[in-house]
């Protein structure tokens, strides 16, 4: 039996749903039967791109919740939390996925005329790190996640290079594989599986905000084994796979989901 097959409505929040890897993990995931709730930080002229993303879940005959808030944000996180509890008190159902792929962080080096500050760095890691545990902690400790639960959270080859103006970020990365390891261990009585997934390089908006992306872009497709970047739909292809049923025992992993780009050297 399929996920889109199932009666017990199973939910997936998405921390990042807009563009990127978020984005093509909801498309992805709503193809495999299940709802979707999106967090996402946008303007108004990016809200055209998620009704198209909105109109895309409900046409595989799924629901779609989208919230337009600051998702390191603890009052806008606890609104969304009881929101979903609001949902499956009513329908029923699980949270059966929670995906923590927010790219929100500040890109200057250490050193300068225009160096990284205290506020720099405590924002980056709080958005890109800390905040996948503050998402974890409410799902679970308001019960709306169970056994057979799965966590996912993006994470780069950043976290153990030096790459131009990366600092925070690398930083917030390591963090974020931490708090994957440490939560895995915590939740695996509770039958919840949580994996931290390194997606090669990938042309994403996020990613071209770095400074010297399109020379970051060549040298990653020139070393990958197939010959081209990582996509994200590569990711939430993997996203899906790592969900089902039988893969319960897949846990505290660091996941290299990048055609071989990680082990193929320089």
């Amino acid at each position: 039996m399929t996920h889109a097959q199932t009666t017990t409505p199973r939910w997936a929040v998405i921390l990042g749903a807009s563009s990127g890897f978020g984005e093509a993990c909801a498309r992805a995931l709503a193809a495999a039967g299940y709802d979707i709730c999106g967090v996402h930080l946008d303007r108004k002229a990016g809200l055209e791109r998620v009704e198209e993303i909105k109109g895309h879940i409900t046409g595989h005959g799924r629901r779609a919740a989208f919230f337009n808030i600051n998702a390191a944000d603890e009052s806008k996180r606890r609104d969304v939390v009881e929101a979903m509890a609001q949902e499956l008190a009513n329908s029923g159902g699980t949270v059966a996925v929670l995906m923590h792929s927010l790219a929100f962080g500040t890109l200057k080096p250490y050193l300068g005329d225009d160096p990284l500050t205290k506020a720099n760095i405590e924002m980056t890691l709080d958005v890109m790190a800390h905040s996948l545990v503050y998402w974890a902690q409410d799902l679970v400790q308001r019960g709306l996640m169970g056994r057979g639960g799965r966590v996912f959270a993006m994470t780069s080859s950043g976290s153990t290079r030096v790459i131009p103006s990366y600092g925070a970020i690398s930083a917030a990365k390591c963090a974020l594989e931490s708090h994957t390891r440490q939560l895995a261990v915590e939740l695996a009585p509770r039958g919840i599986t949580v994996n931290a997934l390194r997606g090669g390089v990938t042309d994403t908006p996020a990613a071209r905000k770095i400074p010297g992306s399109d020379r970051l872009f060549e040298e990653a497709s020139r070393r990958n084994p197939g010959g081209r970047l990582t996509t994200p739909d590569d990711v939430a292809r993997a996203v899906v796979a790592l969900s089902v049923p039988g893969t319960d025992w897949i846990t505290g992993n660091v996941v290299n989901v990048d055609g071989g780009e990680e082990v193929s050297g320089g």
